[in-house]
Parts: structure tokens; C-alpha cells; sequence
């Protein structure tokens, strides 16, 4: 169980590592001004257009770190700084989140799966310890009766959500390497912008590494308690 605590502690020093590097790294880059001096709307309206997609709105929504792409009513959400800014960092949010509408557009199989995860993720994410817990209420240290069916239920809940984690991955890191090529091939960054961009998405995504492997972690606990016990 000491081991565990100590990944656990390890993961959570780097999350805090990436997420303050990230931090950084995007005040750093919302200094680097475009040479075209298009705003972060601007880049997403053009990569949407040079990919032949005429029916998603790019619109902006309130809040930092807000910025996504909506499938369901086919918007890019981009946060007021990033909708209206001029730099480095606003043309490598913009172009990632018009690169999930592409994704959505082709049919990414990654993306497909993930979509199909979220009304479960939802649920499982608001339940899924309420319910171990209610199995540990409900004795569960009697053995294999209700209370460790309960448990396993919540588990399998969790589990699903560390499913999801994992499924996102690849999504996010697709959707980025479409950005990025994008931006590059149509010459919308010189080598300086193009350099900050990259490094700023590189972060981003390092962040959902490092929430996936917390996700693991934890669930590689309750699997301990539930399963691991005489």
C-alpha cells in the first residue's frame, strides 16, 4: 500500500509540474504576436474552410481554458482571449480544436469511440465512488454478498472512466498533429510562431498523459481493496 501512496504522491508532483509548466509556457507564447496578424477566430475560420467544412461555427464562450469543439451542435468554442487574440498561442488553440472538427468530419474512429463513452463517463465519473462506497457500507468485508456486488459495480464504473482517459489520448495528440501540419503547410506561422505553437501544444497534451495515468492509479487501488482482500 506504501508503494501505491508513493506513485500516487509521484503522479500528483508531476501533474502539478506539467500543469504549472503549461501555465507558463502559454503566457510565454501569448507574447509571441503573429506576423499575419490574424486572430485565433481567424486562423479557425480558415483552416475549417481549407478543408472544405462550411457547416461549423466558430463562435466564442466565456472563461479561460474553455476553448472545444462541439459535435453536436458543430461549434468551435473558443475562449475570449483565444477568439480575439493575436499570437502564438491563440492560432495553436484554435487550429487544435478545428482539428477535432475534422476529425469529426472524417469520422475518426478514436474520436467515434470516445463520443460513444461520454453518456456512461458522465455517469460513472458523479457515481462511481458513491457506489463503492455504499458497498463498503453494506459489508462488503462479509465476503461475496450484496456489498461486494455494489463494490464491483462501482468499479466497473471507474473503470470505464479510465477507459475514456486512455481513449483520449490518442484524440487529443491527432487533433493537435492536424494543427500543427496544417499551420505549417499553408505557411500561416513563420519558423518562430510555428516553433511556440508546437511547444505550447506539446504541454497541452502532456497534461492528459498525466490524467490518464492519476486515473490508473486510482483505479489500480480500488482494485486492491476490492479484489485484494482475504
Amino acid at each position: 500500500m506504501g508503494t501505491y501512496y508513493l506513485l500516487l504522491g509521484i503522479i500528483a508532483l508531476i501533474s502539478w509540474m506539467v500543469s504549472s509548466t503549461l501555465k507558463r509556457k502559454f503566457a510565454k507564447y501569448s507574447k509571441t504576436h503573429l506576423r499575419n496578424g490574424m486572430s485565433g477566430a481567424e486562423i479557425a475560420e480558415k483552416m475549417l474552410a481549407d478543408h472544405g467544412i462550411n457547416n461549423v461555427r466558430v463562435v466564442s464562450v466565456k472563461g479561460r481554458l474553455t476553448d472545444h469543439y462541439n459535435p453536436k451542435d458543430r461549434t468551435v468554442n473558443l475562449s475570449e482571449a483565444v477568439y480575439h487574440e493575436r499570437n502564438a498561442a491563440a492560432a495553436a488553440v484554435a487550429a487544435h480544436e478545428c482539428g477535432h472538427a475534422v476529425q469529426h468530419v472524417q469520422a475518426y474512429s478514436w474520436l467515434q469511440m470516445r463520443s460513444s463513452l461520454v453518456l456512461v463517463v458522465n455517469i460513472s465519473s458523479r457515481l462511481s465512488m458513491w457506489i463503492i462506497f455504499a458497498g463498503l457500507m453494506l459489508g462488503f468485508g462479509a465476503g461475496l454478498g450484496l456489498g461486494y456486488w455494489v463494490a464491483v459495480l462501482g468499479f466497473g464504473l471507474m473503470a470505464v472512466a479510465t477507459v475514456f482517459s486512455f481513449v483520449t489520448l490518442p484524440v487529443e495528440y491527432d487533433a493537435s498533429n492536424r494543427a500543427l501540419a496544417w499551420l505549417q503547410n499553408k505557411n500561416m506561422l513563420s519558423r518562430e510562431e510555428y516553433k511556440d505553437a508546437e511547444d505550447a501544444l506539446k504541454w497541452a497534451a502532456r497534461t492528459y498523459l498525466v490524467a490518464a495515468l492519476g486515473s490508473l492509479a486510482t483505479l489500480m487501488y480500488w482494485a486492491l481493496q476490492i479484489f485484494g482482500r482475504d
